[in-house]
């Protein structure tokens, strides 16, 4: 599948995620938005009382006596790598959950911006469950390094760059994969077709990465990105 090359412009991107936000409060989009958004709230919720409660042991123990003369340096940078990490863990945890919800998202935005009915195709339930965990197993297995270089005193300096680059990747993956399937582009596809826009997919990743670590913010953030990515591909696939 070929993307319009105005799909890479960053600023571009973004919009669409803008976009996405304001069309939260559509009345045809509403009833598939509210489940999701539940979701969110009880993993959220979950994730900042797990962090309040374990954050301080796991710096202990993860950064040695001889290194506390820089704990004023590793303790943002390890914070920041713990909330990242956290964050985004709960995050394919809910879309996993809510997968098949923001897939009938996707679908009814092309049907609110005038897609033909027939042109729509909604994929399987059993289809989405199995694509949610391939992206999960995708995503867990480049995961799992930056999560021992995290560990690493000295090493994890570069742990909050890398994590934002991968969690600006998996975003992307994440949600403009709704309305990749309606296309029928398998997860492999998916990401051949991301690649053609590999700057503005990052972009429209990164900043809806950014916002799920903002706690109230994140509960909408996941169910406004679906509705921009369905925008996003719907606008650059007509121009290509």
């Amino acid at each position: 599948m070929e993307l319009n090359k105005k799909g890479n412009n960053p600023i571009v991107a973004i919009g669409y995620l803008i976009k996405g936000l304001q069309l939260l409060t559509s009345t045809s989009l509403r009833k598939f938005i509210w489940i999701p958004i539940l979701i969110n709230v009880v993993l959220y919720s979950a994730a900042l009382v797990l962090g309040y409660y374990y954050l301080n042991d796991l710096i202990a123990q993860f950064i040695p006596s001889w290194l506390h003369w820089l704990n004023w340096i590793l303790w943002p940078l390890f914070l920041i790598s713990f909330f990242i990490a956290g964050f985004f863990t709960f995050t394919v945890l809910a879309n996993l959950l809510a997968s098949p919800f923001y897939g009938r998202l996707s679908t009814e935005t092309r049907l609110l911006i005038g897609e033909q009915l027939e042109a729509v195709k909604e994929p399987p339930f059993t289809q989405v469950i199995k694509a949610e965990c391939k992206r999960a197993g995708y995503l867990l297995s480049r995961a799992i390094p930056l999560v021992i270089i995290s560990m690493i005193p000295g090493v994890n300096v570069i742990a909050p760059f890398l994590w934002a680059l991968f969690g600006a990747w998996g975003m992307a993956l994440e949600y403009l994969a709704y309305p990749l399937e309606a296309e029928g582009l398998l997860f492999e596809e998916q990401q051949q077709t991301l690649k053609s826009i590999r700057l503005g997919a990052l972009s429209f990743g990164g900043v809806a990465a950014m916002g799920l670590t903002i706690p109230f913010v994140n509960i909408i953030v996941a169910p406004a990105a679906v509705i921009g990515a369905t925008l996003y591909l719907n606008d650059m696939k007509k121009l290509a």
